[in-house]
């Protein structure tokens, strides 16, 4: 094979703490990369500064630097392994790139000899320097849209008196849309300009004319060194220009392009990589197509790495794009590589679907007060979710069940918005929840033509739309029992689930399942096979759908299913879903962990999750991958075709957590933790009685359900308070209130958002430290702690807001003891088997319990990292009944102290208050370890600790 000889040892730059714009698809990236460059027997070295990813798990490559992603790390690495060959930094997002040009501008990859590889510099500099971009599109006849360079603020004005409004800033050498912004009105130039310009680290912007209303796409390519280029996938924004690729609807493969138009797209994305350099790797290119029937094309930019897009790609289409990127690096090409779907043909092809995928953003404004909750040019989600189906209208209602927002798909909820004037103020100033909203205009009674003037969403989509509505209305006129067989397959192939159905029909979810069954309407499982089944696909990577029964040649019926269930016994791990504040790419962490040691204790493992930026969602992880909701329907459905012995839910976050109780009732084993303790742990009430009854401290507290109810609670408890509602996860809607007016407003405030929940308020321990403690328990009641971390900010914070020490630092001998008995006492109680995560609050030398969480936490990665012990795969050997705490040799290894320091995305949200409180707001964390505490590090920390305590 032609991979290069000279390449015996890579260094691979990781995209360090999830922010927004750049979260854990180049986990997944580099994951899929350091197994690729293994294979070829290349020895891999990491430098990442996040804890909480596969990527940097001792097991993914020779040696991991856990450092800031800074040239002071590089050098000490490239000082440390003067075998380094050559550096890969295409995998790490725009962290990386950027790292990487700072590393060559300073000459650090010539002195130490370094080659870099899948891209180059030239490549880099040409596509984020937005005037050199500019100007080579103009030499090779790529139309652009008008626009100019600014490197200063009176040329900025200048350019903007010529060009007119509206106008669109984007700043050079940013990720994210970072800095960028569309200009309506003149007035708010001065203030936009100058934000752009401080936000490119070479304070460059390029004004350009808006292409408003006009349809984005994006294709991804990879080329290797013979100049083979493959198309991997086309994706349709279904949003216009305007707004942000990773804050858009995306749709793959694109819908409503005509082939003319796609082959000229097609020729140009072609043209263009080739044109920015001499590299073999991946490229991503973004493309503005008028909306009339000449379908003018325009560049907007290209991006020569891995991207989101590329992640979303992959998932796609099942070609793993970051796994041959890499080895087109190495030398190889497209032809000599196998094609890892049909293992028979090789990977110098363009995937073809026979279904599509839709992409909807998360987003969490809620934990940014005050922000501007309008859709632009700059990102503002913090995750995604895919679905996949037959039809365009399945993948989005899948996708949109996949959310988590307590919604059930599209409309026939109840809960859609009825006022006019709100409605269109969604459609007009691009909203979060849009996709609904559009939904709720055609069901108002608003013409197409009219949403479609105020959006310029191209009129396919709305007329999809439409026609769901319009079944909608037809449904709605039967009942359960005189609806007809063909209508209720019709609303299953469209995406609507069974809680949807039972809404329009005014019956119980339960009675449309039945009535399923009775008409043999059920779920097939299709393969994700990139070749619309030209090919024997061997990938076991499945999405749903629903079929029309067949009769065969010998009369027999049937309906298609390729999910073919083995005889070995099975476990299904349940995913977390899309990343928000509160729950991130940690839980992806414990649930890989839960795969491999599932595995290894003889398991087939099925893997559920709907999250595409992921390396649970990598079609080669688990045994059996479903790409699907983690949404109760979805997964009974997989269950009763798969049959496990159990399914996991304590790693997979407060998603796969909420559904043990429905598991429980329909008798499904729940491996590690009963449902039972899950609930005391959630139950104030329940849980507080468990630790009197141990003789544990708690806060005072009470339960409220209404107003006055809460006030009457305030008087026994005293200021400052506590309030928060249960079932919660990342302290969402937790506040601390001082008086009774905050009081009032805040519970109203909450059982609005929340009707029905109950209220929990806690006398707040003012100035107490908190700390938390993570521990493993099994059946018989070993318990092991695996870490007590302290919190270097008060008691108050989010701990997911704090800087948090491991080991703990300022806690005596006497705490310290109490920490670790009140730790065994309630994991047994709450007959624990698995993972326990425990807060405390410690005044006056007592140490007071704030909650238990029986299930993975965010700081187990975090642990396991900092001690080099694989925590998680011990858990789940110990849920599995195959191993006890006592069978396992703990030696956790760590001179110093490492520190968990969350990241937030503020930048983002300019004008939202940055006090941190009760409610969790960071994006992500790194770790950093210190030798003693006199590190002027921890010094900083520790001198700034109770500067942002908010209420």
């Amino acid at each position: 094979m032609p991979k290069r000889e000279d390449l015996k040892s890579i260094l691979i730059i990781g995209s360090g703490p999830i922010v927004i714009g750049q979260a854990c698809e180049f986990d997944y990236s580099g994951s899929q990369s350091l197994r690729s460059l293994r294979e070829d027997g290349i020895e891999t070295i990491l430098i990442n500064s996040n804890p909480a990813t596969i990527m940097t798990d001792p097991s993914m490559a020779d040696h991991v630097y856990l450092l800031p992603l800074t040239t002071k790390s590089i050098i000490q690495i490239l000082k440390e392994h003067p075998q380094i060959d050559a550096v890969l930094p295409t995998m790490g997002g725009q962290t990386a790139l950027n790292l990487c040009i700072e590393a060559d501008d300073k000459g650090i990859w010539s002195d130490f000899d370094v080659k870099m590889i899948g891209v180059d510099i030239n490549a880099i500099n040409v596509t984020e320097d937005r005037e050199q971009f500019r100007k080579l599109m103009g030499k090779i006849g790529v139309a652009m849209a008008p626009q100019e360079t600014a490197t200063s603020f009176l040329k900025g004005k200048e350019i903007a008196q010529d060009f007119g409004f509206p106008l669109v800033i984007r700043s050079s050498y940013t990720l994210g849309g970072a800095g960028a912004s569309i200009v309506y009105d003149p007035k708010d130039f001065d203030e936009l300009l100058r934000r752009g310009l401080e936000a490119s680290p070479i304070h460059e912007v390029m004004i350009d004319k808006a292409m408003m209303g006009w349809k984005e796409y994006e294709l991804e390519l990879l080329r290797d060194k013979n100049d083979n280029v493959v198309i991997i996938c086309s994706i349709e924004n279904m949003d216009p220009m305007g707004i942000h690729t990773g804050d858009s609807i995306t749709v793959a493969p694109a819908m409503t392009l005509s082939d003319k138009t796609y082959q000229k797209m097609r020729d140009m994305a072609i043209h263009m990589m080739r044109s920015i350099g001499d590299f073999e790797g991946g490229c991503n290119v973004q493309f503005a197509v008028s909306p009339d029937e000449k379908e003018d094309i325009i560049a907007i930019e290209i991006n020569p790495r891995v991207s989101r897009s590329s992640a979303l790609a992959s998932k796609a289409t099942g070609y793993p794009i970051a796994k041959v990127a890499t080895k087109l690096a190495i030398g190889y090409t497209l032809d000599e590589l196998e094609n890892q779907i049909t293992k028979s043909t090789s990977a110098l092809f363009e995937p073809t679907l026979d279904y599509v995928i839709v992409k909807i953003p998360r987003w969490n404004f809620d934990k940014f007060e005050g922000s501007d909750r309008t859709l632009g040019l700059q990102m503002k989600a913090v995750g995604e979710v895919m679905g996949i189906g037959r039809s365009f209208q399945e993948a989005l209602h899948k996708a949109t069940q996949s959310l988590e927002i307590k919604r059930n798909g599209l409309g026939a909820d109840g809960k859609g918005y009825k006022d006019y004037n709100q409605i269109i103020e969604k459609l007009t100033n691009a909203s979060w929840d849009r996709v609904f909203a559009i939904y709720d205009a055609i069901a108002l009674g608003i013409p197409l033509t009219q949403i479609y003037d105020i959006t310029k969403i191209d009129m396919w989509y709305l007329k999809q739309y439409e026609e769901l509505f319009q079944l909608q209305k037809e449904i709605s006129s039967y009942t359960i029992d005189t609806i007809q067989r063909d209508l209720l397959l019709e609303a299953k192939q469209k995406g609507y689930g069974d809680r949807q159905i039972a809404h329009m029909l005014d019956c119980y979810e339960s009675e449309v399942y039945t009535k399923r069954e009775e008409l043999k309407i059920q779920r097939v499982y299709k393969l994700v096979d990139t070749c619309a089944a030209e090919f024997e696909a061997k990938t076991p990577y499945y999405y749903s759908t629903f079929e029309n029964e067949v009769k065969t040649a010998d009369g027999e019926i049937v309906v298609a299913n390729e999910s073919i269930v083995s005889d070995k016994k099975k476990i299904v791990v349940l995913g977390s879903g899309p990343n928000r504040i509160g729950q991130g790419i940690e839980f992806d962490y414990c649930c890989v962990h839960g795969v491999l040691a599932a595995a290894e204790c003889g398991y087939e493992t099925i893997m559920i999750n709907c999250n595409p930026e992921t390396v649970s969602t990598d079609f080669d992880t688990a045994d059996k991958l479903y790409f699907e909701p983690v949404f109760w329907e979805h997964i009974y459905d997989i269950i009763r075709h798969e049959k496990p012995e159990g399914v996991i839910v304590q790693l997979g976050g407060q998603t796969a957590l909420k559904l043990a109780e429905k598991l429980t009732k329909y008798g499904i084993k729940i491996i590690g933790t009963s449902f039972e303790a899950l609930d005391i742990a959630e139950d104030r009430g329940r849980f507080s009685s468990m630790l009197k009854e141990n003789n544990i401290p708690y806060p005072e507290f009470g339960i409220a359900e209404t107003a006055d109810e809460a006030l009457a609670l305030a008087d026994e408890l005293n200021f400052p308070i506590l309030v928060r509602p249960s079932y919660v996860l990342g302290g969402q809607g937790m506040k601390i209130v001082i008086n009774k007016e905050e009081l009032i407003e805040h519970v109203v405030d909450l059982l609005r958002g929340m009707p029905g929940n109950k209220l929990l308020l806690d006398h707040y321990l003012d100035g107490a430290i908190e700390a938390e403690a993570d521990a493993i328990c099994d059946a018989d009641g070993n318990v092991y702690i695996i870490g007590i971390m302290e919190h270097i900010e008060p008691c108050g914070i989010h701990s997911g807001d704090s800087n948090a020490t491991l080991p703990a630092f300022n806690l005596g001998e006497f705490v310290m003891q109490q920490i670790k008995d009140h730790t065994h006492t309630i994991a047994r109680a709450l007959k624990t088997v698995g993972l326990i995560n425990i807060q405390f609050a410690i005044k006056h030398d007592t140490v007071y319990i704030i909650e238990a969480n029986p299930r993975a936490s965010r700081t187990v990665p975090f642990i396991a990292k900092a001690y080099k012990e694989p925590y998680v795969n011990y858990a789940t050997k110990v849920m599995l009944g195959e191993k006890k705490v006592t069978d396992f040799d703990f030696r956790p290894e760590l001179d110093g102290y490492a520190i968990k320091q969350p990241v937030f995305s503020f930048n983002k949200f300019p004008n939202v208050d940055k006090k941190l409180g009760p409610e969790m707001k960071s994006t992500g964390e790194s770790i950093l370890f210190i030798d003693s505490l006199k590190d002027d590090d921890f010094y900083d920390l520790y001198s700034r600790r109770k500067m942002y305590l908010s209420k």
